[in-house]
């Protein structure tokens, strides 16, 4: 009587990763570019993470309790929204708007829409959306506190990418060394190529995500960006900007992207060519945020062309 059989519909198909330690695996990947972004940047980016984090997971807990759901906070979704709302802002940015983000990353985008997989679009990415809009100067003062740099933490720097796009003081483009360890401007969790590499790898051996579609949406950004002929190069454009952090965390999001592998090439195609149209003829420098968020309305619309078949369907001539 110890080993009753359950009876279950199918698909019978059993696997150790839970929610629980997939988001495990993702705060494991993240802590690279985190680790980078404190160094390169100043320790106050460790307490934007923090305020980050904890607003989203109080607001998820307050709200679910007030709601009279089950608290969820334990599957640590709530904690990788926080890190990747941190990681998409500068750590100047005053903590009282870090907080902000993150009850709008969760409320507004997460549970209004059903909670964790019923969202429509990535809960970070709308919560920078938002900050963007609300407070631009605060999200585009940048720290200028690399390796090699000896300027004060917390004063404003262009970052190479606002550098080819003329919105800010013309200065030297910085070497492909410097963009791929991390010794530029930007966001906490962007600088750092090399720590978001070693992430994705992380991602990648557990089979968490696919190569697809970070590939796909790299290669369409070098080669459109190659062929437009910008200063610097397609190599400089892929090393800098939010493009690693979006690619590999933030594009391959479950509940936002396709789920089948044709499905995952269209979307990421979709946002190289956004992202690309955006750096080089759009109003902002960058537009890897925009380009995830407009790709991800698209999902239901490429999953219905892209799904398969099922097996003795009537195709429907009405």
């Amino acid at each position: 009587m110890d080993h009753l059989l359950s009876v279950a519909s199918s698909p019978h198909i059993r696997s150790e990763m839970d929610t629980r330690r997939i988001m495990a695996w993702v705060i494991a990947a993240l802590v690279p570019a985190g680790a980078a972004g404190a160094f390169l940047l100043g320790t106050r980016s460790l307490l934007v993470m923090a305020v980050c984090v904890i607003s989203c997971v109080a607001s998820e807990a307050i709200w679910q309790k007030v709601t009279r759901q089950p608290v969820t906070v334990s599957d640590l979704s709530a904690t990788v929204t926080g890190l990747l709302l941190a990681y998409n802002v500068p750590p100047t940015i005053p903590l009282w708007m870090a907080a902000c983000g993150g009850v709008f990353s969760m409320i507004i985008v997460k549970h209004f829409f059903g909670g964790l997989g019923q969202n429509i679009v990535n809960p970070a990415l709308a919560g920078r959306a938002m900050m963007l809009i609300c407070w631009p100067v605060a999200m585009t003062t940048w720290t200028m506190n690399g390796i090699s740099g000896a300027t004060v933490e917390g004063t404003s720097g262009a970052t190479p990418l606002a550098i080819l796009k003329g919105t800010e003081a013309a200065g030297a483009l910085p070497g492909i060394a410097d963009a791929f360890i991390g010794n530029i401007g930007g966001c906490i969790g962007e600088t750092s190529a090399l720590a978001l590499l070693i992430g994705g790898g992380v991602l990648l051996y557990k089979e968490i995500i696919s190569w697809r579609i970070p590939v796909v949406y790299i290669v369409t950004v070098a080669v459109i960006q190659a062929l437009l002929g910008r200063a610097g190069g397609p190599l400089l454009e892929i090393l800098t900007g939010g493009l690693m952090l979006g690619s590999i965390f933030m594009a391959t999001d479950y509940a936002t992207s396709p789920m089948t592998a044709k499905g995952q090439v269209i979307f990421a195609f979709g946002c190289g060519l956004v992202t690309s149209l955006i750096r080089t003829f759009g109003g902002y420098p960058e537009g890897v945020s925009y380009s995830i968020l407009i790709m991800n309305l698209t999902v239901p619309i490429i999953d219905r062309l892209t799904m398969p078949r099922i097996l003795g369907e009537v195709k429907s001539h009405g």
